[in-house]
């Protein structure tokens, strides 16, 4: 298990390393970056885009919450991007989902994932009791696969241009 290190000066950098294959930017304030970066590794950014810095941040995963005001985040962010707003852009690889309560969408929101869907590639990540406590998960799980293949397809992308 890798442990989110804290710095006063800025992101949180989450395992050892002098590269993170993987930038978590939230698309809001309580999207789950935190939490994802302990669980998966990766720099923690908080709500702050990657600079244009000359070191590279890895690949962005952007993270909402899926209630309508973090599907409603997501999409500005989108749009910012879109207009070339935030200077990384181009190394976006996927909106990650997070579920705000167990069980299924309301209809509502599930139609306004289907029109991020049409944008940008989204992995869903369902409700984790687990995470509510502060718990990581051990290992892959069903619920958390298809991001774990993500984290590890980016990481090994990214050792490969090292």
């Amino acid at each position: 298990m890798r442990q989110t290190a804290k710095s006063s000066s800025g992101p949180h950098r989450s395992g050892h390393g002098a590269r993170p294959a993987i930038t978590w930017v939230g698309a809001h304030g309580g999207a789950g970056v935190t939490t994802l970066a302990a669980q998966f590794g990766g720099l923690d950014s908080g709500t702050n885009w990657p600079g244009s810095d000359a070191a590279p941040h890895g690949a962005v995963l952007l993270v909402a919450r899926t209630h309508a005001a973090g599907l409603q985040s997501a999409s500005r962010t989108l749009d910012a991007l879109r207009q070339g707003r935030h200077p990384a852009a181009d190394r976006l690889a996927a909106l990650v989902l997070v579920a705000d309560a167990p069980g299924r969408l309301p209809l509502k929101l599930a139609r306004r994932v289907r029109v991020l869907r049409s944008a940008v590639r989204v992995v869903w990540v369902p409700w984790i009791a687990a995470w509510r406590v502060g718990d990581t998960l051990q290992g892959p799980t069903k619920e958390i696969g298809a991001l774990a293949a993500l984290t590890t397809q980016l990481s090994h992308t990214t050792e490969g241009r090292s």
